[in-house]
């Protein structure tokens, strides 16, 4: 059974990730065909195509490898000056740039023929382009917060409840390593006090309390001093006096450590359920979370060198670090295989899927072609030159031709097949160990 629930997380997120891959694709795809703009494919994955079916002057299909997706958009680039006739692109090339920058044109001047010539990206306004290549990682973003809310809101966040699960029989002693109790021990104090496992706390000290948090924080702060606690039980409301012993507790601190304190203990725990959150609290996860990945994209190079380090020394991997497909099919597995309740199971994995989503999202943004962020950059400079044009009174200058980046576009792509690869190593040789 933990094998083909390792299984299914993998599957799970296969799905989730072709399904977050084809919804990033749609976030173009409607804007550029609400745009007028000729769409001639719209695949998921690289490679061969596996299946394929025209619906009008588009092609929808699969493509072998599941990394990725696009949608081919007639005139990414402004026309070639030999189709224009205003020089000759033609012309044999020699050097490698010049016949990369060649073929895209090439294949560029391919997608302006028939009636894709009167209806091309380049031809857009800048904002419509912008709104375009923006469409995707948007796409992206609302997913990871659907995905958050559900699991903030539809789902809850296991907290400590108000209602008591166990009660301590007696107090320990300190130091002690016994674990149980003995004749001579004193009985603890939510037990001297008639609490029972059952009991709902309605206040404490006078002091209604909401969590099983509230109702430890007044506790914690009454050692020695008897305090009414009002509880529900079988319907009815009973008032128990309790009088907290000293004990010595770890506490958190605001730093996010821990400390040792005196405070004050009647022995009793809680219950732990699923509580579902405020409707904004997915959001806001999703987005503290977006700004956390856009600091690991930044420094990505360097997080991966390290990672290629820990592997080559057999370092513990950074549990923050990037990861690949592999390691996050990894993760998904090891999340449907724990032995814990199904809820918890389904929150890991729209949490792991949310995330998946949120580092789509920023990594597309990057401003470096072929990323959607170098799209919007080119748009963008296109936009300025015009302005620029007419505030100085000069011509309107010609489209960006974006096809002389396509050296840099290639030598991204190939530091981009690099990361990947080492990535993809590390998870399989020196795997990131979140569950223990």
């Amino acid at each position: 059974m933990t094998v083909l629930a390792f299984i299914i997380g993998v599957v799970v997120l296969v799905v989730g990730l072709a399904v977050s891959i084809a919804l990033h694709e749609v976030g173009h795809l409607a804007p550029a065909k609400a745009f007028g703009v000729r769409v001639g494919q719209y695949m998921i994955g690289f490679g061969p195509t596996v299946f394929s079916r025209r619906v009008g002057e588009t092609e929808y299909g699969f493509k072998l490898l599941p990394l990725g997706g696009y949608i081919s958009m007639a005139g990414m680039y402004p026309p070639s000056a030999a189709t224009t006739g205003e020089g000759d692109d033609a012309r044999p090339r020699r050097r490698l740039f010049e016949t990369l920058i060649q073929d895209a044109r090439t294949a560029n001047d391919e997608t302006l023929q028939g009636d894709g010539a009167g209806r091309a990206f380049y031809q857009l306004p800048v904002y419509k382009r912008v709104i375009i290549m923006l469409g995707g990682p948007a796409m992206n973003l609302v997913l990871a917060i659907i995905l958050f809310a559900i699991m903030f809101s539809g789902i809850g966040v296991q907290t400590a409840t108000t209602t008591v699960a166990s009660v301590n029989e007696c107090v320990l002693p300190a130091g002690s390593t016994q674990t149980s109790c003995a004749a001579d021990d004193p009985a603890s104090p939510a037990a001297a006090a008639g609490i029972r496992p059952g009991d709902v706390l309605v206040s404490v000290d006078g002091t209604p309390v909401d969590t099983f948090a509230e109702a430890s924080a007044i506790i914690q702060k009454s050692p020695d001093r008897q305090i009414p606690v009002v509880v529900e039980r079988g319907g009815t409301r009973q008032t128990l006096e309790v009088t907290p012993v000293l004990a010595t507790r770890e506490i958190a601190t605001a730093d996010g450590g821990t400390t040792t304190a005196e405070v004050g203990f009647v022995g009793m725990s809680a219950t732990v359920a699923f509580v579902p959150q405020p409707i904004w609290d997915g959001p806001q996860a999703a987005l503290a979370q977006t700004g956390q990945v856009v600091g690991i994209i930044w420094q990505l190079p360097a997080r991966v060198y390290q990672t290629a380090v820990d592997t080559i020394t057999g370092a513990g991997r950074d549990p923050n670090g990037p990861l690949s497909v592999v390691g996050a099919g990894r993760l998904a597995g090891e999340v449907a295989a724990t032995e814990t309740p199904i809820l918890n199971r389904v929150s890991g994995m729209l949490a792991l899927l949310g995330s998946l989503n949120i580092a789509l999202f920023v990594f597309n943004l990057v401003p470096l072609l072929p990323l959607d962020g170098g799209h919007v950059v080119v748009a963008l400079w296109d936009g300025l030159k015009r302005v620029w044009a007419r505030m100085t009174g000069r011509r309107a200058p010609r489209p960006v031709d974006a096809t002389k980046l396509v050296p840099i576009t290639y030598i991204v792509v190939i530091g981009l097949i690099i990361m990947g690869g080492t990535l993809i190593l590390a998870d399989i040789v020196n795997p990131v160990q979140l569950l223990g």
